[in-house]
C-alpha cells in the first residue's frame, strides 16, 4: 500500500515549521491561518524547497533524507502537484497540458473532459481548468497527491458542486493525498482527517467531526465554526461547571474547568425563540437580534454575542427581524469549554 511519510523542519520568516505525518489511502488536509507553514509543507514534498533537516518517503522510496544524503529532484518524485491556480500553459490545449507531464488521453475521457480535449485554458470554467490540472498531475503515474487550495479559485456559485466532484474523485484515486486549504468546510467535506497547522506547529489532528467535538485550543473552535465566548469557570454543587461571561450572562456545562476559559457552542446547536422556552435547556440569552445572514437554505442569526444558525423556515416562521428581542438557547452537553 502507498504511503506517505514525512518529518520536516523548515525555518520560516518568523517561526520554525517542524511537522511529521503519515498518510496512508487516504485524504489529509492541512488547515490553518494564512502563513502558518501549510503551503511549504506541500513544496518540501514534491522536492520544491529544501527543509533543514527531515525525511519524506512515499511507495517504499525514499525522495529526502538529509541524514543519508538523498534529495531527489522535483521531477524524480512521483508526486502530482494541483497548484493553486492551476498554472495551466495558457498557450497549449488541454490535450497538450496534460501530455505534458505523461500520456494522460485516458484521463480525459475519465474527467469528462474529452470534448474540451483542443480548447486553452482561457476558454474553460473553473471547474473544468480544475479537472485538467488534476488529469495532468495523474498522467505522471503519481504515488502521492499534493493540492493546494483546490477549490480557492473558484467563485462562490461553483464551489459546493465542484468540491463535492472532487471529493468523489479522490476516493476513486486512493491515493495518498495531503491537501491545503485555510477554509474548514472545503477541509471537513474532502479529507478523511484534519490537522490544525499554526505558526508551523500541529495543534490538532483528528476527524472533523473529532475537531468539532472536542477542539483542543480556542483557535480550532473557532475556526471549525463554533461561537467562541470568554469567561470564568467555577464548580457547581450539582456537578456542572458555571460559566460567568465577559457579557454578563452566566451559562452551564458539563465540561470541568476552574478560571478563566473559552466557552464553544456551535451555531447549529442554538435554538432561537421568541420566549424563555419551556424545557429542560440551562443556557439562555436574550438579546437584540443584531442581524439575520441567509446562507443557503439556512439563516445565521446573530444574538447577543452568540451565531445560531437555522433553516430559513424556521427564521420566516418566527419573524425574526434585526433590532427586534429574541432568546437563544442551547444546552449544557452541547457547551465545550477549552483552555485560554
Amino acid at each position: 500500500m502507498d504511503t506517505l511519510r514525512l518529518d520536516l523542519a523548515v525555518p520560516l520568516r518568523s517561526f520554525r515549521l517542524e511537522l511529521a505525518l503519515e498518510v496512508g489511502q487516504e485524504t489529509v488536509a492541512l488547515v490553518g491561518p494564512s502563513g502558518a507553514g501549510k503551503t511549504t509543507v506541500l513544496r518540501a514534498v514534491a522536492g520544491l524547497v529544501r527543509p533543514e533537516r527531515g525525511m519524506v518517503r512515499c511507495g517504499g522510496e525514499t525522495w529526502l533524507d538529509t541524514e543519508a544524503g538523498i534529495d531527489r529532484a522535483a521531477e524524480e518524485r512521483a508526486a502530482g502537484f494541483v497548484f493553486q491556480e492551476y498554472a495551466l500553459f495558457p498557450h497549449r490545449s488541454v490535450r497538450q497540458n496534460v501530455r505534458f507531464a505523461g500520456d494522460g488521453e485516458g484521463l480525459l475521457e475519465r474527467f469528462g473532459i474529452a470534448h474540451l480535449a483542443a480548447a486553452r485554458p482561457g476558454e474553460l470554467s473553473g471547474g473544468e481548468r480544475q479537472r485538467v490540472a488534476l488529469a495532468r498531475a495523474l498522467a505522471r503515474r503519481p504515488k502521492a497527491l499534493l493540492l493546494d487550495e483546490p477549490l480557492a479559485a473558484l467563485d462562490a456559485h461553483t464551489r459546493a458542486h465542484v468540491r463535492e466532484e472532487l471529493r468523489g474523485l479522490l476516493a476513486e484515486i486512493g491515493l495518498p493525498a495531503l491537501l491545503v486549504t485555510h477554509d474548514y468546510t472545503d477541509a471537513a467535506a474532502l479529507a478523511d482527517r484534519v490537522g490544525v497547522l499554526v505558526d508551523g506547529r500541529l495543534v490538532q489532528m483528528g476527524t472533523p467531526a473529532e475537531l468539532i467535538a472536542a477542539p483542543a485550543s480556542p483557535f480550532v473552535a473557532d475556526f471549525t465554526g463554533g461561537n467562541l465566548l470568554r469567561g470564568t469557570a467555577r464548580a457547581r454543587a450539582d456537578g456542572l461547571t458555571e460559566v460567568a461571561l465577559e457579557s454578563g450572562e452566566h451559562v452551564a456545562s458539563t465540561d470541568r474547568a476552574e478560571g478563566a476559559v473559552g466557552v464553544v457552542v456551535y451555531p447549529w446547536e442554538v435554538a432561537i425563540a421568541r420566549e424563555l422556552p419551556a424545557d429542560s435547556t440551562q443556557n439562555h440569552v436574550r438579546a437584540p437580534i443584531a442581524g439575520l445572514f441567509p446562507v443557503g437554505n439556512r439563516v445565521r442569526v446573530r444574538i447577543g454575542p452568540l451565531t445560531a444558525e437555522i433553516t430559513a423556515a424556521s427564521a420566516e416562521r418566527l419573524g425574526l427581524r434585526p433590532g427586534e428581542t429574541a432568546v437563544a438557547s442551547f444546552k449544557a452537553t452541547g457547551t465545550r469549554l477549552v483552555e485560554l
